[in-house]
């Protein structure tokens, strides 16, 4: 600090002030300011007249061009000027404080010069907009990622670059901009002049003070993390199916070796007279069959693509009735226990996939007690509030619970959270697929329920199956009826399309052995070609899956000219896609292979005999 005192503002300076003066101390003490600072003098005049009148004056970072150590440099300044009066009250003089800030605003102008460098290098885009829809700033980032001028850019609404189906996001986006949050983490694609679409992870500021009505955004391409993302799945899909096939081909094999077997023995034993012995043959070649399709309804399980037959099930009656099966299943060594809930509620679920994931839990259960031990399968009735049901990943409400217990050798924490991966599996190479649990997971969630594991190391484990309550009309004295020979038909034709000639012989067969004509065609457009003409057809039957022209095409290209044409889909798998994602129009059915011979003449008669669609 210094003090300019009497009518030449003589100059009186601390110790910390001869530092500011350099070169100028010590001969700057007690001569007249304006000697002083004689090559500043013009800038700092008017500041000290100020002072001198009464009025005390304040500067932040003024520059001062000044000459203290023999050549001129820029500096910065912030001080203030104030009077100093005498014992008269007439002003004197005046007292300055002053502090150099030369360093601190080179420092600044270094730092905004990096920022702008940055800006201007960065691959991500910075920009600055407005909220009624206009970039005002961006960096050179975005005209190289979008192929589009920067004036272009800037002098069109923003929303002309951003893909359609994104407008909604960014409308949300705005909102809570507007709001004064900032918002982090969403994704808006942005076109390129072709109409290519970029997509961007986007992370955006509201302006505050004196940038309010605009906000600041930036901008990330995600295009090489999307490759790299796409070539991670694809190498654990491949992984994946390196899994599968070692227990497929186990199962698989044994099944193939089964019904090969079978038939060469019934070939044998028909060559040779000895028809006698053929049944238990064939009995075995279609057991083997029967456990090859439940092993392909466990992979479309675990995909969620199976074609599921949901009804109203009474699951109490549905466990009791599979005491038998299961007490075969698991052995003698084994105790079997069942407690069903009193008055348990229905559910609307495919009862032959509840069957399997019953029996799955339970052949799970015997195979972590190789000594023996408790199998428990319980019922109830239950009721999820919202923290319940978040911990489930299922909609707060009312569910039955399916929970088979062991008292096993439990599950260490890194099994359980790895239970319900798809071909995880403790069992050794080649014995199991590693599928169970992730199909009895895909089955409860595609039936609107969940699946929880509790287990401990030694104390045994529990498998919850949770399905929502079925609150529609239920006969609880509806009980299954047994299957009955397929009813004949009375000359009616049946066009018929499979691009498999076993399939089509098969259903041919049936066909005429029933009293009906079929018709065979062996892709979609010969079937089609069928259809198109005058032919009489009571009933279509087309595979879904037909190269070229599929079955679900070939159907609905039939029904412009015959609009009551009643359909029956059948295929290896539910083709969703090319069955509207599960829905059929009216008039048309759908069967999964394998199915059994005499419920395809059942089906056929039921479908030939209905109304005509309205």
């Amino acid at each position: 600090m210094f003090i300019a005192w009497g009518d030449e503002l003589t100059f009186l300076y601390n110790d910390a002030y001869a530092e500011i003066l350099a070169h100028k101390h010590p001969a700057a003490l007690g001569r007249p300011f304006k000697q002083v600072w004689a090559d500043i003098w013009s800038d700092i005049e008017p500041l000290i007249s100020r002072a001198l009148s009464g009025n005390a004056t304040w500067s932040e970072n003024l520059p001062l061009s000044m000459d203290r150590r023999g050549f001129v440099e820029e500096t910065y300044w912030t001080f203030s000027y104030s009077p100093i009066r005498d014992d008269d009250n007439v002003i004197a003089g005046m007292f300055c404080s002053c502090m150099e800030t030369t360093a601190q605003v080179m420092a600044h102008r270094q730092s905004d010069a990096e920022r702008q460098r940055l800006f201007k290098m960065s691959r991500d885009l910075f920009g600055v907009a407005t909220f009624d829809g206009y970039l005002t700033s961006i960096n050179p980032a975005w005209s190289l990622a979008l192929q589009r001028p920067e004036e272009e850019l800037l002098s069109q609404p923003f929303s002309e670059i951003i893909h359609p189906d994104d407008l909604e996001t960014t409308v949300e986006v705005l909102k809570v901009l507007e709001r004064g949050e900032p918002a982090h983490q969403f994704f808006i694609r942005l076109l390129k002049s072709d109409g290519e679409a970029v997509s961007f992870a986007w992370s955006a500021v509201p302006g505050g003070g004196g940038d309010a009505g605009v906000f600041y955004t930036v901008g990330r391409d995600m295009t090489e993390d999307l490759r790299r993302e796409e070539m991670l799945r694809q190498s654990q899909k491949m992984e994946a199916v390196g899994q599968l096939t070692g227990g497929l081909a186990h199962d698989f094999n044994n099944l193939l070796a089964g019904i090969s077997g079978s038939l060469e023995l019934i070939e044998a034993r028909v060559a040779q007279g000895r028809t006698a012995e053929v049944s238990k043959f064939v009995t075995a070649a279609k057991g083997a069959a029967n456990r090859a399709a439940a092993l392909t309804h466990r992979l479309l399980a675990f995909s969620r693509r199976q074609t599921l037959a949901p009804k109203p099930t009474d699951v109490k009656r549905l466990v009791n009735g599979m005491g038998d099966l299961i007490a075969r299943t698991i052995g003698p060594q084994i105790e079997l226990e069942t407690i069903n809930a009193a008055g348990l509620w229905p559910s609307l679920i495919d009862p032959n996939q509840l069957e399997n994931a019953i029996l799955n839990l339970c052949i799970n259960a015997r195979d972590a007690m190789p000594e023996g031990g408790k199998i428990t399968i319980e019922t109830a009735n239950r009721w999820m509030d919202a923290t319940s049901a978040k911990e489930r990943g299922i909609d707060p409400g009312q569910y039955i619970s399916v929970c088979v217990s062991d008292t096993g050798v439990g599950m260490p924490p890194e099994v359980q959270a790895k239970a319900f991966d798809p071909f995880f599996t403790t069992k050794p190479l080649g014995v199991g697929t590693g599928l169970g649990l992730s199909m009895i997971y895909g089955f409860a969630k595609q039936s609107g329920g969940s699946v929880s594991i509790y287990s401990e190391l030694g104390q045994g484990s529990m498998v919850c199956v949770y399905l929502p309550r079925h609150l529609g009309t239920f006969d609880e004295h509806d009980l299954p009826e047994e299957r009955a020979a397929a009813p004949r038909g009375d000359g009616e034709t049946v066009l018929v399309i499979d691009d498999e000639p076993t399939v089509r012989m098969l259903v041919g067969e049936v066909l005429a052995d029933l009293g009906y004509n079929a018709i065979e065609a062996e892709d979609g457009p010969s079937g089609l070609a069928v259809l198109e003409s005058s032919a009489r057809i009571d009933l279509l039957i087309t595979d879904v899956g037909l190269p070229g022209l599929n079955g679900r095409q070939v159907a609905d290209a039939g029904r412009l000219q015959r609009p009551d044409l009643k359909v029956l889909f059948i295929t290896g798998f539910a083709e969703n896609a090319v069955l509207s994602h599960g829905h059929l129009d009216p008039g048309m059915h759908v069967m999964t292979k394998p199915f059994a011979l005499d419920a395809l003449g059942t089906k056929i008669r039921e479908l030939i005999e209905a109304p005509q669609r309205s």
